[in-house]
């Protein structure tokens, strides 16, 4: 009987370790999309041309 109780906490254990590692990598992921957002938004991305033509002589 003990073996079997002893079986249940581990179980539970590794259930609620596991919820919460995915916990930790939904809320990265939150972040990292919401960083992105905020990076993307405001005035408007500036795309430099200087690169695609070349210097007039």
């Amino acid at each position: 009987m003990f073996d079997y109780e002893m079986h249940q906490l581990r179980a539970a254990d590794l259930i609620r370790e596991a919820d919460d590692r995915r916990l930790i990598r939904q809320v990265r992921k939150a972040r990292k999309e919401a960083a992105r957002n905020a990076r993307n938004e405001g005035e408007g991305r500036v795309v430099s041309l200087r690169g695609r033509f070349t210097r007039a002589a």
